[in-house]
């Protein structure tokens, strides 16, 4: 009995999960592609905020539950801190800070340590299976979450944010987290129902660059031109 329930729980938590990242994926885009600070852009934000929320819980949930899923648990973790960190940037009041930014703080620095020990491992030899595609992905994941920790830093010992680097900070990280979204969707959910033993074909990975072309542009647009002092308004009605 005890058995069946925990299977059913866990098929209850893919579909939850599967759900929440199809639903992700339709409106960040719908997100990133609108006008910012528009209605269709907050709308389509926040139904990306709550399903990446719902995605990120139960993969969590996952990673704990299936044996063998376990590093998972930093990928949940870290998704869920970038789509929280980004909601609480554009509701946040500009040039202010609180509780929610110090945990973001201390999210941030507890998610730094498990890679600055794989990556001292690997420079000491101890982690030599560590190596090709899978060290190129640790180093940059490492250098995403030390940019990400060093930005939370510099909120808290600001007292907050204003001004594009606020709206680029919101941008970055629901970016980014879109972008990881699209990338497991591609690269472990869809390529798992292709016929024989698992694998990546290399076109599933072109969906990536949408939303890390539609990242970079809007980063310059709002950090190297005039855009933002333009569309100020929007973002404060």
């Amino acid at each position: 009995m005890g058995s069946l329930l925990l299977h059913a729980m866990t098929m209850l938590a893919y579909g939850l999960h599967i759900g929440g990242g199809a639903i992700a994926l339709v409106s960040g885009t719908a997100a990133m592609v609108a006008p910012k600070g528009g209605r269709l852009h907050r709308m389509a934000g926040t139904v990306f905020f709550a399903s990446m929320l719902v995605m990120a819980a139960f993969a969590a949930w996952l990673a704990v539950a299936v044996p063998g899923q376990i590093a998972n648990l930093v990928g949940a973790v870290f998704t869920a801190y970038l789509v929280a960190t980004a909601w609480i940037t554009i509701r946040r009041p500009e040039r202010a800070a609180g509780l929610a930014e110090k945990i973001a703080l201390a999210v941030s620095l507890c998610l730094c340590a498990p890679f600055a020990w794989l990556i001292f491992q690997v420079a000491t030899g101890a982690a030599p299976e560590v190596r090709g595609p899978h060290l190129i992905a640790t180093y940059s994941v490492a250098v995403v979450i030390a940019i990400a920790a060093i930005t939370d830093a510099k909120v808290v010992l600001a007292g907050g944010i204003s001004g594009a680097p606020r709206i680029a900070r919101h941008l970055w990280r629901m970016g980014l987290a879109l972008t990881a979204a699209t990338g497991s969707a591609f690269t472990n959910g869809f390529a798992r129902l292709l016929p024989g033993e698992y694998h990546v074909p290399p076109v599933f990975f072109l969906p990536l660059f949408l939303p890390l072309i539609l990242l970079i542009f809007w980063m310059i647009r709002v950090r190297f031109t005039g855009w933002f002092g333009r569309h100020a308004a929007a973002w404060s009605a």
